[in-house]
């Protein structure tokens, strides 16, 4: 936590402010390790402040011993005084993604006539967060490992005329019998027709023999997540199944060998996406390449073909092309990864098949 608040204070000076709110709860996990859902960080050059209510003032002390320990009740305007008042705080910044207006307002009503001025930041501890350490490399490794475990038990008790919606919670319970502190989203489980919709919410639909059968989940484990996709045939595939999810294959092959450290993001995609569009699908393949993995599911760096991103080493991201058909399915094939200096390490370790035998 120390290295990680040295780096995040090197960032002040060039934001141009004295001193920052950090209220996004993952933000405030990171910098701190405080894992309570309420408070926020006050950092600056020299202080480091946790404010916090009565609930987690035990907490917070025994989680975040880098940080001094502020009560508050409820209101952040009481340590705003004092850190007006103690610090000389002129150019406090604040994280204008997790501030709502409101407490904009109500913060700024109160600084203004005291000669501070609230600056908007966005993305400062964000752009930390991009490139793991080792120990979060093995919090996450420790959800895909759950993840696959988990798919793997399911599919090896998989009968006909389940519906999407009883796999979705065996699935959910399966990973909390792992070892999982829950599922990292709702699953999806999207059987024939249905997966050609690329988050399909689980329905009623049971599983037919010859179905399609397009599985996407992720496990949360030490506040860390992981994410994976197989698709299937429940059954014998035909042969448009076969080359579709061939192609898909090789577009996630071709993205694994583009990622590599200094690459861009959208250069990364393209490559995935022109093996798709010189198969004839460039235009059923709508959604980016894949998004980075963390603290949160969906977090930088963004693989799309307008992301601005640069790849860096101990970055932790998603390789997941697919190709999607109204009316008749879709395939994604998705593999969590982790860039080395030298590519890729593929974290997820279930083997891609487009069949299951019955």
């Amino acid at each position: 936590m120390k290295s990680r608040l040295g780096r995040f204070r090197e960032l002040l000076a060039d934001a141009g402010v004295d001193a920052v709110i950090i209220s996004q709860p993952e933000n405030r996990r990171y910098l701190s390790g405080f894992t309570g859902s309420a408070g926020h960080l006050l950092v600056g050059p020299n202080f480091a402040i946790l404010a916090t209510g009565f609930r987690y003032i035990e907490q917070a002390g025994q989680e975040a011993p880098d940080f001094e320990v502020w009560r508050i009740n409820g209101s952040l305007v009481p340590a705003l005084r004092e850190l007006v008042r103690k610090l000389a705080v002129r150019r406090l910044g604040f994280e204008a993604h997790a501030v709502t207006y409101q407490i904009y307002r109500e913060w700024g009503r109160y600084l203004r006539g005291r000669g501070v001025r609230l600056v908007p930041l966005r993305g400062l501890v964000e752009q930390l967060r991009a490139v793991k350490d080792e120990e979060e490399v093995g919090l996450i490794r420790k959800a895909a490992e759950i993840t696959d475990q988990t798919l793997a038990a399911v599919l090896s008790n998989l009968k006909f005329g389940v519906t999407e919606r009883e796999l979705a919670w065996q699935i959910e319970r399966t990973m909390r019998e792992l070892g999982a502190d829950g599922p990292s989203f709702r699953p999806i489980v999207a059987t024939g027709p249905n997966a050609a919709r690329p988050h399909h919410p689980p329905g009623d639909r049971r599983i037919q023999p010859g179905d399609i059968v397009l599985i996407d989940i992720g496990a949360a484990f030490g506040g860390y997540h992981s994410d994976l996709t197989r698709t299937f045939v429940f059954g014998r595939p035909d042969d448009k199944f076969l080359e579709v999810w061939r192609v898909v294959a090789e577009a996630n092959e071709v993205a694994r060998q583009a990622a590599r450290p200094g690459a861009s993001a959208a250069e990364v995609d393209a490559a995935a996406r022109e093996v798709i569009k010189a198969a004839g699908y460039g235009e059923n393949f709508g959604h980016g390449l894949g998004h980075g993995v963390g603290l949160v599911i969906h977090e930088g760096p963004r693989l799309g073909p307008k992301s601005e991103d640069k790849l860096a080493a101990g970055m932790v991201f998603t390789i997941e092309p697919g190709i999607y058909l109204p009316g008749w399915g879709g395939v994604r094939i998705e593999d969590l990864v982790v860039l080395r200096d030298y590519g890729v390490e593929v974290i997820s370790q279930s083997p891609k098949f487009p069949a299951l035998e019955v």
